[in-house]
């Protein structure tokens, strides 16, 4: 039995967008599901979410732990993860992650305040998916640019889907999402990464 810790992003909480599923999915296989609802989601602030996230996460097996982030969720989860001194988590799945701040979300700067500390990130988990459409209407003009940058620096496994836009364009936009519980999976599996810089053109399910 595993852990999974999400970080939602804004204006969501535990149950908006595809959170539910993820929930369901993975705690009737058995692990443990935890989703803090984050501070002033609608105006969050970098360092609050942070501290929430990191207490949640302090405590637990690393090495049977997987965290999971969507949008600024998955920033809030690389901040935590950049000041972590225990061993290595068992993998980190980002879904429409963004590395850099997007065009038009100003107020989340203080996320990317500082650059991302890449060899400190790398050496936090064991193994890192990132999932990301290539409609993202978040991260355009290129959303595939964001997904470079994360698997040079991450040394992750990106997916790619066609179609999926931000993966739940508002909290209320509920969806499934078993691309997302598959790559949860594949990080407790701890099987060999095939490679470090692959990208898959995924045109199944989300």
């Amino acid at each position: 039995m595993a852990a999974i810790v999400v970080s939602h992003g804004y204006g969501a909480d535990d149950q908006s967008i595809w959170l539910p599923y993820l929930r369901g999915a993975l705690e009737e296989l058995g692990h443990d599901v935890h989703i803090p609802r984050l501070p002033n989601s609608s105006d969050p602030d970098a360092r609050a979410w942070r501290g929430v996230l990191a207490e949640r996460v302090a405590g637990l097996s690393a090495v049977d732990t997987v965290l999971v982030g969507h949008s600024i969720g998955a920033v809030n989860v690389l901040r935590v993860l950049e000041g972590h001194e225990g061993g290595a988590f068992a993998g980190v799945v980002l879904v429409a992650a963004p590395a850099w701040l997007p065009p038009g979300y100003e107020s989340l700067a203080g996320f990317f305040a500082e650059p991302f500390d890449w060899p400190a990130l790398r050496r936090a988990a064991r193994h890192y998916r990132v999932l990301t459409a290539l409609d993202d209407p978040v991260l355009m003009p290129r959303p595939v640019d964001h997904v470079a940058e994360l698997v040079s620096g991450l040394g992750a496994t990106a997916v790619v889907t066609a179609a999926g836009a931000h993966f739940g364009a508002t909290p209320d936009d509920h969806i499934e999402l078993p691309r997302a519980v598959r790559l949860v999976l594949e990080c407790l599996a701890d099987e060999p990464d095939v490679t470090a810089s692959l990208v898959v053109q995924d045109l199944g399910d989300r």
